[in-house]
């Protein structure tokens, strides 16, 4: 009795620092968030001359990341809303709602009268009554230049069939946050954890609410046992049979010590279980160990609920962090978390049939039991380093860990003949680049990515391209929207503000035009390669040269030896070129 005593007033004391911290941010935020709802209100002003429904055809949506990608419940639709795209000066914010046709690979933009509040790291739900809902709560709002936020606890509905927006007014809503998860659970919509961040002060939630959706009631859950600590972008799944939600991993950072902030990644996993009649239903928090191969430590994947109650876990980057700087790990891996069999397992494609019989020699006879990429008991996980370059020049690492068996299957095909490597090259496998904060979604037994982001020193690069993959072949992923990062440019600050006002979608093809003819005369003065040089011997001519505008590009707290390899990743590219 002692110890249990002691635990739940351990418990209790927690929740009160809690509740003081959260008073604490939510003072010391409201100046900043009444200077950015005169910058929101005047953005709404804009959205209120739209009076009436206009749907477009038109491009794919520019590149942005942290917005909401859902499957139409009852159309062969993807939904897009939302999202953020930074430029390299300014942070842009959006509310449009795009429809893509999967049959028809097109896409339609809705100008809607009265929308949401544009946002970013909101989170959304579909549910097929009325011909089809798409349920948004919460997200937040920048300042232009990235140093403000505002946190939006509001609750909206998009009707599908009638292509109307409106507001849920009901009391007893979640504070103010983003970065949460949001998901159904039969007649419910459960809201667990997020962040809420301001100038000097920011507190991360645990608590989980939850909206009748017949009711249109807020309460907040009261589980008992012991839940996950608070965090933001986690993993949260419904369970099979709907009467609970699985929550894996998930970010948060502490207070080290004065003006030092400790990031920390979460790796853990919980089963919240309700039990009991609607009327006296009782929630449960239980601590969950999977088996199988788990994923490597990261943030800001992306998640989806595939076919067979599995979910699903694509990239995301882990942030390696040192006195002098931090840098991170980017990813472009599935894992597959089986939930009836608790069980991790890394998903893993098996390729163009005829490519796989030509690189095992005509193994006619030998077949394969793998069940969307899942093999038994992979043993000794290997790392593979990888590197991308980007236009410029600078490299991003990529750090990917695959199961003994796929390795041992990748010695064999290195040991195979000159032709049989030669047919293999002539068919790549496909595979989005590694990315954090996209947007997946689950259609028809296909998942679909789209988007996201990666970091190159000290630039981000934002992505707008679309793939599927089937999840009952797991054979090849399929580019359905193309977008290359080498060929993203940079975008410097010379845009006006008449352009930045507009939301960053117009500027992109005019600063391509004038960055590419810049590039062509700056490459003038690049050291010239001499006729006949390898380009080992040119890049050892011209390391200086390179070294300096690798620090040049990469910023001051650039490390040296990161600085030269991207030099002379620079030299490749500019060499290459001259061929």
């Amino acid at each position: 009795m002692g110890k249990k005593g002691k635990k739940e007033k351990k418990v209790k004391g927690a929740e009160k620092t809690a509740a003081k911290m959260e008073k604490k941010v939510s003072k010391r935020s409201k100046r900043e968030e009444e200077d950015l709802e005169a910058l929101i209100a005047e953005f709404q002003s804009l959205d209120a001359k739209k009076t009436q429904v206009v749907e477009t055809a038109c491009p794919p949506p520019s590149p942005r990341l942290n917005a909401s990608l859902c499957a139409h419940p009852e159309k062969d639709e993807l939904i897009l809303f939302g999202g953020e795209f930074f430029n390299g000066k300014k942070t842009f914010l959006y509310n449009e709602v795009f429809f893509y046709n999967i049959k028809k690979n097109t896409w339609v933009k809705a100008e809607i009268p009265n929308p949401p509040p544009r946002r970013c790291a909101q989170q959304a739900v579909v549910v097929p009554q009325g011909g089809g809902q798409m349920w948004i709560f919460g997200g937040e709002f920048a300042s232009p230049d990235g140093e403000q936020f505002y946190h939006y606890k509001d609750l909206w509905v998009l009707h599908l069939g009638t292509r109307t927006w409106e507001q849920i007014k009901a009391p007893g809503a979640p504070s103010g946050r983003s970065g949460h998860r949001m998901v159904l659970s039969k007649r419910q919509l459960l809201v667990f954890g997020g962040f809420h961040e301001s100038t000097r002060d920011y507190i991360y939630y645990n608590d989980i609410h939850a909206f009748n959706l017949d009711t249109f009631t807020w309460s907040r859950l009261q589980p008992t046992g012991t839940g996950p600590c608070p965090r933001s972008a986690c993993q949260m799944t419904p369970t099979p049979d709907g009467n609970g939600v699985i929550i894996y991993g998930g970010y948060s950072k502490n207070r080290a010590k004065k003006d030092v902030d400790k990031g920390t990644i979460h790796s853990d996993m919980f089963l919240l279980r309700r039990e009991g009649k609607e009327e006296q239903e009782k929630w449960t928090w239980t601590r969950v160990n999977p088996s199988g191969v788990k994923p490597p430590p990261r943030s800001g994947f992306s998640l989806a609920v595939g076919p067979g109650g599995r979910a699903l876990l694509f990239g995301g980057v882990c942030d390696e962090e040192d006195e002098e700087s931090l840098e991170g790990d980017f990813f472009n891996d599935l894992y597959l978390y089986d939930i009836n069999k608790n069980r991790w397992f890394p998903a893993q494609l098996k390729g163009n049939k005829s490519e796989k019989k030509k690189r095992r020699r005509g193994k006619k006879g030998e077949q394969t039991n793998e069940t969307e990429g899942e093999q038994e008991e992979p043993q000794g996980p290997t790392e593979i380093v990888k590197e991308i370059v980007a236009e410029d020049g600078t490299v991003m690492t990529i750090k990917e860990v695959i199961p003994a068996a796929q390795a041992e299957e990748d010695s064999e095909v290195e040991e195979d003949d000159g032709e049989e490597e030669e047919a293999a090259a002539m068919a790549p496998l496909v595979e989005p680049c590694p990315r954090s904060s996209a947007m997946a979604t689950v259609k028809h037994g296909k998942l679909y990515l789209y988007g996201g982001m990666f970091e190159v020193g000290d630039r981000q690069f934002t992505l707008s391209d679309l793939y599927s993959l089937d999840l009952h072949k797991m054979d090849l992923w399929d580019v359905l929207v193309e977008m290359d990062p080498k060929t993203q440019e940079w975008l410097e600050e010379s845009e006006s503000e008449d352009d930045e006002a507009k939301g960053g979608d117009d500027e992109e093809g005019d600063e391509e035009e004038e960055e590419s003819e810049e590039e062509s005369e700056e490459d003038a003065d690049h050291p010239p390669v001499n006729p006949g040089e390898a380009l080992a011997d040119y890049q050892t001519r011209t390391e200086k040269y390179w070294l300096g505008l690798a620090q040049a590009n990469m910023g001051p707290d650039a490390k040296e030896k990161k600085a030269q390899k991207v030099g002379h990743a620079m030299a490749k590219v500019f060499f290459e070129d001259q061929e």
